[in-house]
């Protein structure tokens, strides 16, 4: 893997895993990871603002990624599913939280080098450039 420096593309975000970045799969691998013994499928439901099939659906996809885990067992003669980050779950969500975090440190350092750029009334664009 390269390394940032060596990237002729340094804002392409290669890390930014597609099954992650949606919205809702965001929210539940989120709800997630501060639950190291799970989440029950109503909780998960409530958390993330989803309906039963939107939440199955999503759930079915991190679950084909290998990054959650289903049980699903009765408790009182009814149906009760839990949801868990698996190992590689936890580290795929870490990995791309980094991913994430740098996003924000360069949209910052972009927004520095604009507003330092403009001072020096050359319209934000870099030394050279403009």
């Amino acid at each position: 893997m390269s390394t940032r420096e060596d990237n002729a593309a340094p804002f392409s975000y290669d890390g930014l895993d597609r099954v992650i970045h949606e919205k809702a799969r965001l929210g539940i691998l989120t709800s997630l990871i501060g639950h190291p013994d799970g989440l029950a499928f109503g909780d998960l439901k409530r958390l993330c603002d989803l309906t039963d099939g939107n939440l199955s659906r999503h759930i079915k996809v991190l679950q084909e990624a290998g990054l959650v885990s289903v049980n699903k067992t009765f408790e009182r003669n009814r149906p009760h599913t839990t949801c868990g980050l698996t190992a590689k779950g936890r580290r795929q969500f870490l990995e791309y939280i980094d991913i994430l975090e740098q996003v924000v440190r360069d949209a910052g350092h972009a927004m520095e080098d604009k507003s330092k750029s403009e001072k020096k009334g050359n319209g934000g664009l870099k030394p050279g450039l403009a």
